[in-house]
């Protein structure tokens, strides 16, 4: 590592190959915490490179427990994190909007690193038990709508990684990493991305596969669309950017996003926006990312009637059903 460290101070960036075998290394437990501190700080410091991005995916995706959903037409609704926004849970409860309007998703989630509450934190919280078990997430994706998919349970080797990550409390390139690396291999996907740089490396990587995505990158900083400005959107047909008008929406303020500070707070958010009682800013933001994200797994569908879509899905309760219906086939 040490070579490798020396090379990398030196302003240099490593090729696809160099890079799949380094994260693969890092994965295997080949090197020690201080020496993953110091290779991903660089990162910190300097943007990665397509090549970088591209091998760390590969290496990932090779390591990963691979679970066969390929019966269904699946979809992931996943962001990077990292925004620095603190907002509620967004892309989780989107997923169960957007299995509520009849997709079938397979939600790909971990602890939150930079946030005080990821999906995987609030779907612990609600009582899912994790599993890896393609029986279970069958049954579950088939009569609920839904599986989630816990990325520790089907990535270990990154168990070298997760101290690391937790010491430094900052967002990293396994950030970028977590929507690519989806163990079913969806055919479409919508993932928030924390800036415009990272929008054009995810839109230039998915563009080499036949998935079917969306990549949304809000232009004060949200990876997600936030309806507090435009939001940049980008798919395989169309690059634009969409204003909360475009999709018949208010301009809504920051801080009416917050996501709270604890674990409980978030959950009765999640909750309430699923009962169809949270404030407008909050159903609507829901409803504009699950409408951009049944555009995707509907694609004769207008985006208007995916947006009346997502909110029905909310307003007639099915939504709610989805949860309900998840977390009993999970006790």
């Amino acid at each position: 590592m040490k070579e490798i460290l020396n090379y990398l101070y030196e302003h240099k960036t490593l090729d696809r190959d160099a890079a799949k075998k380094v994260l693969t290394n890092i994965a295997q437990g080949t090197y020690n915490h201080s020496q993953i501190a110091s290779f991903i700080s660089v990162y910190l410091m300097r943007s990665i490179t397509v090549e970088e991005l591209s091998g760390f995916r590969e290496a990932l995706l090779e390591l990963c427990i691979p679970v066969d959903l390929s019966e269904f037409e699946t979809i992931d609704l996943c962001g990077t994190g990292g925004d620095g926004k603190d907002t509620f849970n967004i892309s989780t409860l989107t997923s169960f909007v957007v299995a509520g309007a009849g997709a079938k998703v397979a939600k790909h989630g971990n602890y939150g690193v930079s946030s005080a509450c990821g999906s995987s934190n609030l779907m612990e919280y609600a009582g899912y038990k994790f599993s890896n078990d393609p029986s279970i997430l069958h049954e579950e994706i088939d009569k609920a709508g839904i599986c989630f998919l816990h990325a520790p349970l089907f990535n270990p080797a990154m168990k070298n990684v997760a101290p690391v990550r937790r010491d430094l409390g900052v967002k990293t390139f396994f950030n970028m990493l977590g929507p690519m690396v989806n163990p079913s291999f969806p055919s479409k996907q919508m993932v928030g991305v924390y800036n415009l740089e990272l929008a054009r490396l995810y839109g230039y990587l998915y563009q080499q596969t036949d998935k079917q995505y969306v990549i949304l990158h809000s232009l004060d900083g949200y990876d997600e669309v936030s309806l507090t400005g435009p939001c940049k959107v980008i798919t395989r047909e169309l690059d634009r950017v969409y204003q909360p008008s475009d999709m018949g929406l208010p301009v809504y303020m920051a801080e009416e996003l917050s996501g709270g500070g604890t674990v409980d707070e978030a959950m009765k958010i999640f909750i309430n926006v699923l009962e169809n009682i949270a404030t407008p800013a909050r159903t609507d933001v829901v409803v504009a990312n699950a409408g951009l994200a049944l555009r995707i797994y509907y694609p004769d569908m207008s985006l208007d009637d995916c947006i009346a879509r997502a909110r029905e899905s909310i307003e007639s309760g099915t939504a709610f059903h989805a949860f309900k219906t998840l977390m009993e086939l999970n006790k």
